[in-house]
């Protein structure tokens, strides 16, 4: 059985989210602060984590930097405001997904199982090769001129979804299928605040495109050139 931590000040939130998760079939497992969260990381490591950005004392920005000294265990970030993902995107905190208040329950447990899907590390033993970049897909990890490139681990899976078919154009819609794995509730452009965020960790400009080019009214697609 799967095991979420949910960590969250309100009791409420707390319990309605427990509630759908167990229907789901997942272990639940309650901290109501940071240094709860912590505690029960490292006591019994879940398997994700559903981590409020607004906690008292120790924040989840905080608990989340915490915890990637020790852990790569998935965690969905929980924001009462709709426009703090995209400054949680730019800063690249190492989330998997994010939330915003108020939000379904039903969403947050459709978010979960399709984060779970992803199976980190389990992709196909393969280097994908193009001038100036390599993309180890086992390893996960991407190198800009033999430099680490610090991806998160969904800017990851997103730049893997458009190079591993170069010159294909792809739709917001069709990538948030691929990559978040789930019918999304929400705005679309968080797709287009991610491919951002990527195109800065690469080095690559928006305006003179060597890796990935907007294709207007559509979406995006990868021209690297393979090595």
């Amino acid at each position: 059985m799967r095991r979420v931590l949910v960590v969250d000040d309100e009791p409420h939130i707390r319990t309605v989210l427990r509630g759908y998760l167990e229907a789901a079939g997942f272990a639940v497992v309650e901290a109501a602060d940071g240094d709860a969260a912590l505690v029960a990381l490292r006591a019994e490591p879940p398997d994700l984590v559903l981590l409020d950005v607004m906690l008292p004392g120790i924040d989840g920005l905080e608990v989340l930097r915490r915890l990637r000294a020790f852990s790569d265990v998935y965690v969905i970030l929980v924001t009462a405001k709709a426009e703090e993902v995209d400054k949680l995107v730019g800063l690249g905190v190492g989330a998997d997904d994010y939330v915003t208040k108020p939000f379904s329950p039903r969403e947050v447990t459709a978010r979960v199982k399709a984060v779970l899907r992803r199976e980190r590390g389990r992709e196909p033993d393969a280097v994908l090769r193009f001038a100036g970049l390599c993309i180890d897909t086992a390893g996960r990890e991407v190198r800009v001129d033999g430099v680490a490139a610090g991806l998160s681990s969904l800017e990851f899976d997103l730049l893997v979804a458009l190079a591993a078919t170069p010159g294909r154009v792809f739709s917001r819609a069709q990538l948030l299928e691929r990559v978040w794995g789930y019918d999304f509730y929400g705005d679309e452009r968080v797709v287009d605040v991610h491919i951002r965020s990527l195109r800065s960790r690469l080095g690559d400009d928006a305006s003179d495109p060597h890796l990935i080019a907007t294709v207007r009214g559509v979406g995006y697609k990868f021209v690297g050139r393979p090595v």
